[in-house]
C-alpha cells in the first residue's frame, strides 16, 4: 500500500489527543491521590485497508489504546473518529449500533472463549445479538466462518478445550468476522502461540484482509512479525507515541533513539551481520506511568538526552513525508 499523507477522506479511524487515565485511590475513605496515565495524548490515523502496527515494551499502553478506540474503555479526553462519527462521545445505545463494524481479536485464545459454550455457540453469539438471522441461517453462517479460517465446519459442537492454541485463536478470529466488520483490533494475537503456529495465524490475517478489505490495528511486541504484516508502524513508550512511519522507513532509517534501541535488539538471521551490529543498550528502568518525567518521557533512559529534554516535552513533528517523531534532536 502507498504511504502518501493520510487525508480525512481515506482515513477510516482518526485518533486525536487520546488520554486514558486510571485514578489511584488510597485510605479508608478512598481518597484520590493521582492517576495512572496509561495513554497520555496519543494521535494517529489508519487508512482503509491498511495495517497499522503498534509496538513497544510491555506496560507502555498499547492494549489500552486498542481497547479505547473500540470504546471498551471510556476515554478520559480526546476524540476517536470512525469515518465521520466521534465514537468517543456516543451513548451506549448509539455505540451498540456501531459495534458490528469494529471487532477485536484478543491475546489469550483460551481466556477469551467461554469453556461452557460450544464453538458454534461462541461464533453465533454476535449474530444472535446484532442480527435477526434464523437458527438455520446462523448455523450456515458459522460453518462458512469456520471454513474461512481454515477449520473443519463439522467442529461446531466441540468445546474450546478440545482444540490447540492456534485453533482456538482461529475460532476467535471467526467470531470477530461474524458481523463483517470494517476494522479489527488485533491485540497481540500471536503472543500466546507457539512460534511454529504464529506465522500461520499472521498469514491467515493477511489473507482475510485481502479477501474482505479489512483494516487492522495490529498490537505486538514482536517487531519481526510487525515488519511482516504492517504497512505503517507506531512506536509507543510510557503512554505516548515516539515515532510513526511507514514500515520500510522505520526499519531502514529509524529516527527516534527509542526506536533505534528497539530495532537493535531484533536478531538478524545472518551470523556475520549479527556479529558486526552495534547494540543500543538502554540503562535505567521505565518510569512510573503515575509519575512520568516532566519533559520527554524517554529522557531518563535516552542516550542523547540533554538538559532541554528534562524540562520541555518534544513537539510531534514531521521529519520527512509520512515519518513523524517526538524528539528534540532527531534528524
Amino acid at each position: 500500500m502507498s504511504v502518501e499523507a493520510v487525508t480525512p477522506e481515506d482515513a477510516l479511524l482518526r485518533v486525536s489527543d487520546l488520554k486514558i487515565h486510571f485514578p489511584i485511590y488510597k485510605g479508608v475513605f478512598r481518597r484520590k491521590i493521582g492517576d495512572v496515565k496509561a495513554v497520555d495524548g496519543v494521535s494517529f490515523e489508519i487508512r482503509r485497508g491498511e495495517t497499522l502496527g503498534l509496538v513497544g515494551e510491555s506496560g507502555c499502553g498499547k492494549s489500552t489504546t486498542g481497547r479505547a478506540v473500540l470504546r471498551l474503555y471510556d476515554p478520559t479526553s480526546g476524540d476517536v473518529h470512525f469515518e465521520d462519527r466521534d465514537i468517543a462521545h456516543l451513548s451506549n445505545s448509539e455505540m451498540r449500533q456501531m459495534r458490528p463494524r469494529m471487532q477485536m481479536i484478543f491475546q489469550d485464545p483460551q481466556a477469551c472463549l467461554n469453556p461452557r459454550m460450544t464453538v458454534g455457540a461462541i461464533i453465533a453469539e454476535p449474530l444472535m445479538e446484532h442480527t435477526s438471522m434464523r437458527e438455520a441461517q446462523r448455523k450456515e453462517r458459522v460453518q462458512e466462518l469456520l471454513e474461512a479460517v481454515g477449520m473443519n465446519p463439522n467442529f461446531v459442537n466441540r468445546y474450546p478445550h478440545e482444540f490447540s492454541g492456534g485453533q482456538r485463536q482461529r475460532i476467535g478470529i471467526a467470531r470477530a468476522l461474524a458481523l463483517d466488520p470494517d476494522f479489527i483490533v488485533c491485540d497481540e494475537p500471536i503472543a500466546a502461540l507457539d512460534v511454529s503456529i504464529q506465522a500461520q495465524v499472521v498469514n491467515l490475517l493477511e489473507d482475510l484482509q485481502d479477501q474482505r478489505g479489512l483494516t487492522y490495528l495490529f498490537i505486538s511486541h514482536d517487531l519481526s512479525m510487525v515488519q511482516h504484516i504492517a504497512d505503517r508502524v507506531a512506536v509507543m513508550y510510557l503512554g505516548k507515541i515516539m515515532e510513526l512511519a511507514s514500515m520500510e522507513d522505520l526499519f531502514s532509517q529509524p529516527k527516534h533513539p527509542y526506536t533505534q534501541a528497539l530495532l537493535s535488539a531484533v536478531p538478524v538471521p545472518d551470523p556475520a551481520t549479527e556479529a558486526k551490529r552495534e547494540r543500543v543498550i538502554l540503562t535505567g528502568d521505565v518510569p512510573s506511568p503515575s509519575n512520568p518525567p516532566e519533559g520527554c518521557v524517554f529522557c531518563t533512559r535516552c542516550p542523547i538526552a540533554q538538559k532541554k529534554c528534562f524540562t520541555e516535552p518534544p513537539e510531534w513533528r514531521e521529519l520527512q513525508p509520512d515519518q513523524f517523531v517526538a524528539c528534540h534532536f532527531a534528524q
